[in-house]
């Protein structure tokens, strides 16, 4: 008599464990959004979207759009920055965000020339937001310099803390800082990388 010793399979078992405990977390935490989000209690949402200028990261008050971060950021750095300045109620709900996607991915398919979203300023104060305020100012496909920003922004002599208003922008590509160039036509620094800065660009000139 022959005896046949069938083995389950179980790294299979597993899988079907973790598949269906991924299932369940995924209903308990959409659950949790949507309750924290009706009580109030959700102060910033956050999502990630894929772009020609690789993931971003995007964090919403109920006021509005507060952060926009690259990947060389790091979001994870980004959101315990969020949490320390702002509130440690975070949590991944694309809900709130779904319109701030939805502008992002036309703009980066050119059908999009301005952004039409409610935005929270609350991480720029003083001259920096004056520079902020200003860049929306700068049509889609054109550019001005640091100098001339300082001048719009109020400080002439400003052009400095321009190039830092820049560098700390917390809303790129919906606050066009990208926008921003040296006098002399270079790109200057940006906080996504020059690549990114170039590809912005380029897209808006096609």
């Amino acid at each position: 008599m022959t005896i046949h010793h069938e083995e389950p399979d179980v790294s299979e078992f597993f899988a079907r464990v973790d598949s269906v405990d991924q299932a369940v977390l995924r209903r308990l935490h959409d659950r949790l959004a949507a309750e924290a989000t009706e009580r109030h209690t959700l102060d910033i949402a956050y999502r990630t979207l894929d772009s020609p200028i690789g993931k971003l990261l995007l964090a919403a008050t109920e006021r509005g759009l507060v952060r926009v971060a690259f990947d060389v950021e790091d979001h994870d750095a980004v959101l315990q920055l969020l949490a320390e300045k702002l509130s440690p109620r975070i949590l991944f709900s694309p809900a709130r965000l779904d319109s701030a996607a939805r502008e992002l991915n036309e703009y980066f398919a050119g059908s999009r020339h301005s952004f039409d979203l409610p935005l929270d300023f609350s991480l720029s104060r003083g001259f920096r937001l004056s520079v902020l305020e200003h860049l929306p100012r700068i049509a889609y496909g054109h550019t001005e310099s640091y100098a001339q920003v300082a001048l719009a922004a109020g400080s002439p002599r400003a052009v400095r803390a321009v190039g830092s208003a820049c560098a700390t922008n917390p809303l790129p590509v919906i606050v066009p800082c990208h926008r921003v160039v040296k006098s002399d036509g270079s790109f200057g620094n940006y906080l996504g990388g020059t690549a990114a800065k170039r590809t912005l660009l380029a897209l808006e000139a096609a």
